[in-house]
């Protein structure tokens, strides 16, 4: 289907649009902020009335993101997240006060960017993004909290001078785009941080380079362990202790998120208002726990066996799976795996390797994706012999056959893997 400019008039539904979307810009990927901010002023998005938390880091921002919703909606604010990619469907990217935007407000949106950006070619992102800011400032919103796609000082979402900065990890992922190594991951990353404005840091190990960049910039830096702490309460496994300056929360129940999100979390939610600071008890932090849990990490689709999902992509978040499984206590764990070909498939596989008992790599329906092949190879250099598989069904299937009530099965390595399984799975 191919349009002509103005063609977006005859442009019906939400599906119509994304297709078109996914049509006028020549690459998927491009990192500057010099188009956005033309449309931007024509658009006339502003924020003055609302405060923006914008969060970046390689890992742990979508949980981040859904903790400071949960806590603030919880203490009687009007909140909007913005967040992509989306698993099944394109909604999930923007929800206020937790509901789903509407296919509506999208097209409308969609129809005035179209109107106003003229000669201005945008990528599929970057339209998108102006979409939610655009929703986002006709709502009666309290707090706009705004994921960071890719990076930070070239994403779409800089464009917003955020109130409240937050970087929640650094480590190796889309080096292509930020760098080959920590420290220049890093910088990109800290490229959300404003002047005279807090940056809450929650990457434990944060490079040199990046705490430079950050002390000329003169941001208001709040790092991980030196500002803030989260500590385990020795005398009850799992449950821990947070605080920072004169707030202090014992007895911590374990989350269902990273402990390390959950922690980050807090410290945005005691920079934001003293009103807000005021709910900060043990009380409220472990009724918000309890509540927070991300669709498509560590999730828990069904029982015996249980059926894991996890989007992890990459050697951090891998680790961090690792960890999960190894507290658990199943007889065999059966790794359903797919990813896509410019992720490090070596580390990632060899960072959880040590907990997976059998593998069945698959394939996906995607342009991007690695070959089950692929994976195949890449795990026998880790002394791991299997098969590959077409699809992620036919994976999950024979996987289903061979496990037991007492194992599990994790289904991982993707977005589009957790996507795909929710499709034909489920």
């Amino acid at each position: 289907m191919t349009k002509k400019m103005n063609s977006h008039l005859s442009l019906n539904t939400l599906d119509e649009w994304l297709f078109y979307l996914e049509s006028i810009h020549p690459v998927e990927i491009d990192m500057t902020l010099d188009r956005i901010l033309v449309v931007k002023e024509r658009l006339n998005i502003a924020f003055a009335d609302k405060k923006v938390i914008t969060v970046g880091g390689t890992n742990g921002k979508g949980t981040t993101c859904a903790f400071i919703e949960n806590a603030l909606i919880a203490s009687g604010y009007k909140v909007a997240v913005y967040s992509s990619p989306h698993i099944e469907r394109f909604n999930e990217r923007l929800r206020v006060n937790k509901a789903l935007i509407d296919d509506q407000s999208l097209i409308d949106a969609f129809r005035e960017i179209e109107n106003q950006r003229r000669e201005i070619s945008l990528s599929y992102y970057e339209y998108t993004t102006l979409a939610a800011l655009m929703i986002c400032q006709q709502r009666d919103i309290n707090y706009v909290i705004l994921e960071v796609g890719l990076g930070g000082r070239l994403d779409a979402t800089n464009i917003i001078d955020a109130d409240v900065s937050v970087i929640t990890s650094i480590d190796l992922d889309h080096q292509q785009f930020l760098g080959n190594d920590r420290a220049s991951i890093g910088l990109e990353k800290a490229g959300i941080c404003r002047t005279n404005r807090p940056a809450v840091i929650g990457e434990p190990n944060l490079p040199e380079p990046v705490k430079g960049y950050l002390s000329e910039l003169q941001s208001i830096n709040y790092y991980r362990n030196d500002a803030f702490f989260a500590e385990d309460n020795e005398t009850e496994p799992g449950h821990w202790h947070w605080h920072f300056d004169n707030v202090r929360l014992t007895n911590l129940v374990p989350p269902n998120i990273p402990r390390d999100n959950v922690a980050t979390a807090l410290m945005v939610l005691s920079l934001i208002s003293d009103d807000v600071t005021r709910t900060l008890t043990t009380e409220n932090v472990n009724q918000w726990i309890s509540q927070t849990k991300v669709p498509g990490r560590t999730e828990i689709v069904a029982r015996h066996p249980d059926v894991m999902l996890d989007v992890a992509h990459n050697p951090h978040a891998a680790r961090h799976l690792a960890k999960v499984i190894a507290s658990k206590n199943y007889q065999r764990v059966h790794a359903v795996v797919g990813m896509l070909a410019d992720k490090d498939i070596d580390s990632t596989l060899a960072a959880i390797k040590d907990q997976i008992d059998d593998w069945y790599p698959v394939s996906l329906g995607v342009g991007r994706a690695a070959d089950a092949q692929v994976l195949v190879e890449a795990l026998a250099k880790l002394k791991v012999n299997t098969i590959g598989f077409d699809k992620v069904s036919d994976g999950f299937k024979i996987a289903k056959d061979n496990a037991n009530k007492n194992d599990m099965i994790l289904v991982f390595g993707s977005f589009f893997t957790v996507a795909e399984f929710k499709k034909s799975c489920l």
